[in-house]
């Protein structure tokens, strides 16, 4: 064989072998724009109109991520989200420049998405369009977490779980204030209340707490739990208080604030002494452990706490309407259904 024609067969066989290589690293990982992901581990994002988009794309995205991570990288990206919340709807173009940087490629529609990626962050700022995104994504059979507000109805809330039955899929939603510094070591079954407090701003196209609010309601119930049976609301066009009952006799309050400076935090009342809840934690704990059910497929939130949590905004909202009267969360369960 003269050196020519054994050159060209050494090329071909490298070749060949290179495509080989190639061909079984392609079944294993998934190159996008620049972000190298295991199957299994490819991240979608749905909606770009929130700063929780870009936060979790540059924690999975960074260059030596922590290992709690374990892998999973945002690849794709739908910036749509909210059209018509202006102050949601005008981050999109920006922050559809800052994922890019991040290797993330942007997609024409949902279903492009779910092409693409093996579970999914529904981060949408406007609930109202969570159940129609949510059951999408769900009937793909893949994994979701829905950002707060997970809807902008209770009837909503009630939609998108039995959903999640129907595609046998299970999902959650939370605020990251569920993860505040403080709650972890708490005794649960040793708390006999607690008051919350955050800012409440106020959106006109979702019920009053929903929009915001949510984030003194989410700590409130991760520590008393769930059996809340009536609430009465206090409202002035700067703060809201609601008072929360519970089956048991405990008693549980928020404090949504509309003016001056305002912060995340509370105080939670036990048999061993009081707990101050703060300063906020940061989102980095929440994407902890949305990983963990990316890779388990175990929530961490029940979906009858959260369902719960939005019974009781809404009867808020119906105790505003009745001049602060008292509105059990059981009747306005019973209207949502």
């Amino acid at each position: 064989m003269d050196t020519l024609t054994h050159s060209r067969r050494s090329f071909l066989e490298t070749a060949t072998l290179g495509s080989i290589g190639l061909g079984l690293l392609a079944h294993t990982r998934t190159q996008a724009s620049g972000v190298l992901a295991e199957q299994g581990k490819r991240v979608g994002i749905i909606g770009l109109d929130t700063s929780h988009s870009t936060a979790f794309t540059k924690v999975l995205n960074a260059d030596n991520p922590k290992p709690e991570y374990q892998g999973y990288k945002v690849v794709t990206a739908y910036p749509y989200g909210s059209r018509e919340i202006e102050t949601s709807a005008s981050r999109i173009p920006g922050y559809i420049e800052e994922v890019k940087k991040h290797g993330v490629q942007i997609a024409d529609s949902i279903d492009d998405l779910l092409k693409q990626v093996d579970v999914v962050l529904l981060e949408t700022n406007d609930g109202r369009l969570h159940r129609e995104q949510a059951i999408q994504v769900l009937k793909a059979g893949k994994r979701v977490f829905i950002d707060k507000p997970i809807a902008a109805s209770l009837e909503d809330v009630l939609a998108i779980f039995e959903a999640s039955k129907k595609y046998k899929i299970p999902l959650f939603s939370a605020s990251s204030l569920r993860y505040t510094n403080g709650i972890a070591g708490i005794g649960k079954s040793k708390v006999v209340g607690a008051d919350t407090f955050s800012p409440a701003s106020l959106e006109k196209t979702h019920p009053d707490l929903f929009w915001y609010g949510i984030h003194a309601v989410e700590p409130l119930f991760t520590v008393m739990g769930t059996g809340c049976r009536e609430v009465v609301r206090v409202n002035t066009p700067g703060t809201d208080i609601v008072v929360g009952t519970w089956n048991d006799g405990r008693v549980g309050t928020i404090r949504g604030t509309r003016t001056g400076k305002s912060g995340y935090g509370g105080i939670v009342f036990t048999q061993d002494g009081n707990v101050n809840l703060g300063p906020y934690a940061g989102y980095e704990p929440l994407l902890v452990e949305i990983i963990k059910y990316f890779e388990t497929g175990q929530v961490p939130v029940r979906p009858e706490e959260t369902i719960e949590m939005f019974a009781f905004m809404e009867a808020a909202d119906e105790s505003k309407r009745r001049g602060g009267a008292a509105v059990s969360l059981e009747s306005v369960l019973g209207k949502a259904k």
